[in-house]
């Protein structure tokens, strides 16, 4: 599973990690969220000896971290339908795997498993999670971490002139193309109620919400130029405004904002 959660291999892929932007965007969104990711690891406690899942990894940082944790002693396998980004990776296992249609990985059951950018774009999210959540160990945490772009959808939440205004624009014009392929831009609020019905105890979530980063920004130059195709042919956007957008993006006048990533994680019962 790609990290923004499809199969890569289609050819109506929004966000295909065979383009070079792939890895601009695996950079941009390891800066803007990986400090928030891993402080919900040490909130539940991945040590020594755990064994984890790491769903639709996408590129090799979070798997890294989580080797690093567990250490000799525990085991770390990274799951992706496009496994392209992790092929130099150490210290943990990387197989390819479709979680919404395939069974839980070897290895398990887990301490943990952690997916972020990934339920929110799968057609069938409930099988995936229940496939997750079937294979925590008793007391394991299950760590889910999806936007909500519903919920904060301007890139410029400070639209204040022309130049903010087309910004938005173009997101909305993404969003338009991430709806037409079934993501569903409001699933991140659900999370905490999704870890509950699903028998989860001790949940709990937060959300962050990046604003005025330089990972911001190389995150919205490389989506842009990664979707620009899509945009025009959909006639949500022209070429010659794609480019005066860039361009403004270049100049570095917009405080560009991300959509909140909400986090939400709960531990199976031992009972």
């Amino acid at each position: 599973m790609a990290r923004d959660g499809r199969d890569t291999s289609g050819k109506d892929y929004l966000l295909d990690n065979r383009q070079a932007e792939a890895g601009e965007r695996f950079t941009a969104l390891s800066a803007l969220f990986d400090p928030s990711t891993f402080r919900h690891f040490e909130t539940v406690g991945v040590g020594e000896g755990w064994r984890c899942w790491e769903v639709g990894a996408g590129g090799a940082t979070v798997p890294a971290w989580l080797a690093e944790r567990v250490g000799p002693s525990g085991h770390v396998v990274a799951t992706d339908i496009d496994t392209s980004w992790m092929r130099e990776a150490s210290g943990f296992e990387v197989l390819r795997h479709d979680v919404a249609a395939e069974a839980p990985p070897a290895g398990g059951p887990f301490d943990l498993i952690h997916a972020r950018l990934v339920l929110v774009h799968v057609a069938d999210r409930d099988k995936a999670l229940r496939s997750m959540v079937q294979a925590l160990r008793p007391g394991g945490w299950l760590v889910l971490e999806d936007a909500d772009p519903a919920l904060q959808p301007l890139i410029c939440p400070d639209e204040y002139g022309p130049e903010q205004e087309l910004a938005n624009r173009l997101r909305h014009g993404f969003r338009e193309l991430l709806r037409q392929r079934g993501a569903d831009l409001a699933y991140g609020r659900r999370l905490p109620r999704l870890l509950r019905e699903a028998g989860l105890a001790d949940v709990e979530a937060d959300a962050y919400f990046p604003m005025t980063s330089p990972a911001c920004t190389e995150l919205e130059e490389a989506t842009v130029r990664q979707i620009r195709g899509k945009l025009v042919a959909a006639g949500l956007a022209t070429d010659e405004e794609i480019d005066r957008h860039l361009a403004n993006v270049g100049a570095g006048g917009l405080d560009l904002a991300t959509s909140p990533m909400i986090s939400a994680w709960g531990r199976r019962p031992v009972g």
